[in-house]
């Protein structure tokens, strides 16, 4: 019989939370942590930031238990970490929120919440008061939905919720959140902001693992850097601006996410016209715009606003119902992808892995895909041609790679995004949409990504850029359209977005915070028809 989880032994508020000294790990040759030290203070949110590969995924599963360090000491509240297991560290108070969710579908909200420590009475497991707390749970989280509603019929802020809700529920005293808000709206990153500090009022450390600048900035208290498996700094959050601690994450001075204006000529005619787009699947539903020579048009939306389904039917991936698309003066009806790119439109889609690259390829293979056709000798392809096609991408793009002879899958994710982006430039498109062009890369190749988008829009073509990421839309867009539900909710000028940045608020917040957040709460707004 499962047995209910055991309450957490209480500590004094002078006591370290967490306490790691001098944790190493390595996986045969490979030093993922070189003798890293996190001290975690209670009732604080302690930020834990750093590039891909830095060492922050291995230090929490250090933490966690799931990973036994080579070498180093624990302590949680005073009490030393003799053997690392996941048993242990749930003993201690220490709790997780994945970021890939940890929920069984097929179950109720309730039962994944309290799953293996489900209240009891006599051996059997006590279903109404299960309900009962579970609604106690979500209701602070201002999750109206019924506890007893199987996940699987929950949206992705839904889910994030209840995956929040599960960990709150076993009275965690140090709560890991790796990647909390990546499938909440404003309204409910702002809830959830809420119930983090009413936990750390009643005394609970909070470990917050994010890519999302300002969410560090605005609920953190204190931060640590890591980069290639070491310290590189920690301290107040106070103490730090977005410039320092991107610079401490890359070990180089960042630039490119700030917006630069350049001129459009819009007294033309657009490059690309879209009239009362509908597609099959209900989305888009009605969608119309212009996009101009050289403008870069952001599409942003809550998640399910019908983003990524604008892109596959401009793209001819999936067949309009309804409306016109016309590219300098004429009216397409491609029905497929090769007719799009054959038109002059392409796409770099949201998964690199499934539908950017063959990752098992060598990078010449994956830069020349697109171009087989231009670049076949009779019945073979010439071989000579595709390697100087190859090289001239690599180098145009700066793409790091020993030669055009590596597999993708040894390449790093910015690395790997580049080569979708230079495959698609090879054949010269009118217009380029980019789906998440940053999703899964670390900060400085996210800089590169976003100079790559503008020097693309400079050189003459049309670009949209679709992502989630409210810093990539205003580094790079000329004006954002806000969808939601497969409509067109709202277009923001950039004026409108200038303006944002001298709006009253919190006097700490720079106006870089203030510009994001003010465009989060549009995004909302617009998506609640809100004007």
């Amino acid at each position: 019989m499962t047995q209910p989880m055991q309450t957490p032994i209480t500590a004094p508020r002078d006591v370290a939370a967490v306490k790691m000294t001098d944790i190493k790990k390595s996986y045969g040759g490979v030093h993922a942590l070189k003798g890293v030290s996190l001290t975690i203070r209670p009732g604080t949110i302690h930020a834990l930031i750093g590039e891909n590969g830095a060492g922050k995924s291995t230090l929490l599963k250090i933490l966690q238990g799931v990973v036994i360090p080579t070498e180093g000491s624990i302590e949680v509240f005073g009490e030393h970490l003799t053997a690392v297991s996941p048993e242990n560290s749930r003993r201690l108070g220490i709790g997780m929120i994945f970021q890939d969710l940890s929920l069984i579908p097929t179950l109720t909200i309730a039962q994944n919440i309290f799953l293996n420590h489900e209240p009891r009475r006599s051996l059997l497991v006590d279903e109404r008061r299960e309900v009962e707390d579970a609604a106690k749970i979500i209701g602070e989280l201002n999750l109206n939905v019924d506890p007893r509603t199987r996940v699987l019929e929950l949206s992705p802020g839904q889910a994030q919720l209840t995956e929040i809700a599960k960990a709150i529920s076993q009275k965690a005293r140090v709560l890991i959140l790796d990647e909390p808000t990546s499938a909440l709206s404003a309204q409910e990153v702002d809830i959830l902001f809420k119930m983090l500090r009413k936990l750390t009022a009643d005394g609970t450390a909070i470990v917050y693992v994010s890519h999302r600048m300002t969410e560090i900035m605005t609920i953190a208290d204190e931060i640590t850097i890591l980069r290639d498996g070491q310290n590189v700094t920690s301290g107040n959050i106070a103490d730090f601006t977005l410039d320092t601690i991107v610079q401490n994450m890359v070990g180089k001075r960042v630039t490119g996410f700030e917006y630069k204006p350049h001129e459009i000529d819009r007294g033309t005619e657009p490059a690309l016209k879209v009239r009362s787009l509908s597609g099959k699947h209900g989305k888009p539903n009605d969608v119309s715009f212009d996009l101009y020579r050289g403008e870069v048009l952001g599409i942003a939306g809550l998640m399910g606003a019908g983003r990524t389904e604008l892109a596959r039917v401009l793209f001819g991936v999936d067949a309009k119902a309804d409306g016109t698309v016309e590219l300098d003066g004429k009216v397409l009806e491609f029905r497929s992808p090769a007719e799009a790119i054959e038109a002059g439109i392409v796409l770099v889609p949201e998964s690199r892995h499934d539908q950017g690259l063959v990752i098992e390829h060598t990078v010449g293979h994956n830069l020349s895909l697109p171009q087989l056709g231009q670049l076949a000798s009779g019945p073979f392809l010439d071989r000579r041609r595709e390697h100087d096609l190859s090289s001239e991408l690599i180098s145009r793009l700066r793409i790091k790679t020993p030669d055009a002879d590596n597999k993708v899958r040894n390449l790093s994710g910015g690395n790997q995004q580049k080569i979708v982006i230079a495959k698609w430039l090879a054949t010269d498109p009118s217009v380029v949409i980019l789906d998440e062009p940053t999703a899964g890369v670390d900060i400085g190749s996210k800089a590169e990504i976003v100079e790559l988008i503008r020097s693309i829009a400079s050189g003459g073509k049309s670009v949209i850029v679709i992502s989630s990421e409210p810093a990539e839309l205003l580094a790079t867009s000329d004006r954002i359209l806000v969808l939601s539900n497969g409509r067109l909710a709202r277009e923001i000028s950039r004026s409108e977005i200038d303006a944002w940045a001298t709006t009253e608020g919190d006097e700490s917040q720079s106006s870089m915070i203030r510009v994001e957040l003010g465009l989060q709460v549009a995004i909302q707004k617009a998506s609640q028809n809100v004007q």
